[in-house]
């Protein structure tokens, strides 16, 4: 599978992906039954998938877009991951 190179710097992958959302996507899908499921955009087409597991979107969403841009999040969370640094346990 060939390495995808992002076109576009951080900043202007979350500006394009953060205003396609907030224009075109939140309004159909910020809602209490999507609450946690990942939604992914192209941020050149505005095209998106969602779905409870992001590979599955990802999978909807290269079948329909060939090599997207893709900016993710999830719905109604502060961030798409959540990394959990484990505490040293003491006998």
């Amino acid at each position: 599978m060939p390495v995808r190179e992002p076109r576009y710097s951080d900043a202007e992958f979350a500006r394009r992906g953060g205003e396609i959302y907030d224009r075109d996507i939140r309004p159909q899908v910020d809602n209490d039954q999507n609450r946690g499921k990942y939604v992914l955009i192209d941020i050149e087409t505005g095209a998106w998938e969602m779905d409870s597991d992001e590979r599955v979107a990802a999978k909807r969403l290269d079948e329909r877009v060939p090599d997207p841009q893709v900016w993710f999040l999830r719905v109604g969370l502060p961030s798409a991951v959540r990394f959990r640094v484990g505490r040293e346990r003491r006998a």
